[in-house]
């Protein structure tokens, strides 16, 4: 049950980088919030400035370090980091949480579940039982039931300069998408329901793969017509990959799967678009992780994403491609080369 006066708390972000600071000006339209940052010069820097990020933070918005009190003084909580620090983050969050409170994610990436002192190259196989989506760690760390995400066309610089968008809130509680609804919908962005969680989670996941080919295809300097190749293949290659870990085929035709595609693998603005587009450019995957300043997802999903392939003997030859130029030193060029010469045999056969 809700907490009493719940509809007057603030909520929380819990991540102050470019998309979480942007939930955060969008839940600032509706309700006081709580944004968590770990480094106390940016919570200094927002609290005096209002700046962050070359954007402007709404006076609604509160930076903090302290998540015993986003705890204390909030009932829904929008976890907002990295993959590769979300379950650190959730387990020094998880002593202050509840079963009342509702927490919705943010976060396009999985987490490899496994034995302390092992790689991922070490396991063999990577199955999906390895493998879990940020629900999944939520659920693993925390007393919390009430478990959602948010995916979709989310491009942070957009949504931070107030332009029309619109996000998928996914739960299997209809509460959840509910109270995610009557928080984030303003005049510029829209949102929608699903019950398919993991479906919803997977899409966003698996796009980052697809986004990275299409920043490949550009640096390459090829056109649209490889671009629509690019993306209806990819999103085939996203079904059956997101079929076999779980997901339900029409997550993925909406606006978390192929909303989210098309828009990723059109965007300069998309961080693993700039992977790619620089990969093909010549530049070394250590040179282009090194020089950001926020992740992108798609280079950890890929690693894993191969191992599952060879499990759930998957065709995903875009994934094994891109997996090839990122850490096996395949030119681009080549890479095309052989998905242009893969042998498909049928359009759409997932369906």
């Amino acid at each position: 049950m809700t907490s009493k006066n719940s509809s007057l708390k603030p909520v929380a972000v819990i991540g102050a980088g470019s998309f979480g600071s942007a939930i955060a000006n969008i839940l600032a339209v509706n309700r006081e919030v709580l944004l968590y940052a770990r480094d106390p010069q940016v919570i200094q820097k927002i609290a005096t400035t209002r700046e962050h990020r070359g954007h402007t933070l709404d006076k609604n918005i509160t930076p903090t370090g302290d998540l015993m009190h986003i705890a204390d003084s909030c009932d829904v909580i929008f976890p907002i980091v990295p993959s590769s620090a979300f379950r650190s983050v959730m387990q020094q969050l998880s002593p202050y949480l509840h079963p009342y409170h509702i927490l919705i994610h943010g976060t396009k990436g999985l987490d490899v579940n496994i034995p302390k002192g092992k790689s991922i190259d070490s396991v063999h196989p990577l199955t999906r039982e390895h493998i879990r989506t940020m629900s999944e760690v939520i659920r693993e760390e925390s007393l919390v039931v009430r478990i959602g995400c948010l995916a979709g066309p989310n491009l942070a610089g957009e949504m931070a300069e107030g332009q029309p968008a619109a996000t998928v809130v996914a739960s299997p509680f209809d509460e959840v998408i509910q109270i995610g609804e009557k928080l984030l919908r303003t005049d510029a962005f829209q949102v929608y329901g699903n019950n398919d969680l993991i479906g919803i989670e997977l899409a966003g996941v698996l796009k980052n793969i697809i986004a990275i080919a299409s920043g490949a295809l550009a640096g390459l300097g090829l056109g649209e017509n490889a671009l629509g190749l690019l993306i209806s293949r990819g999103m085939a290659e996203m079904i059956y990959l997101g079929r076999a870990l779980g997901g339900n085929v029409k997550a993925f035709l909406g606006l978390a799967g192929i909303g989210d595609l098309v828009t990723t693998c059109s965007s300069t603005l998309s961080r693993n678009f700039t992977v790619g587009y620089r990969l093909a450019s010549g530049d070394s995957l250590d040179k282009i992780v090194t020089s950001m300043d926020e992740v992108a997802e798609g280079v950890n999903t890929i690693q894993i994403v191969k191992k599952l392939i060879v499990h759930y003997k998957v065709r995903a030859p875009i994934t094994e491609a891109l997996y090839n130029v990122l850490f096996e030193d395949l030119a681009a060029e080549k890479a095309l080369e052989f998905l242009m010469r893969y042998p498909y045999n049928v359009d759409t056969d997932f369906l």
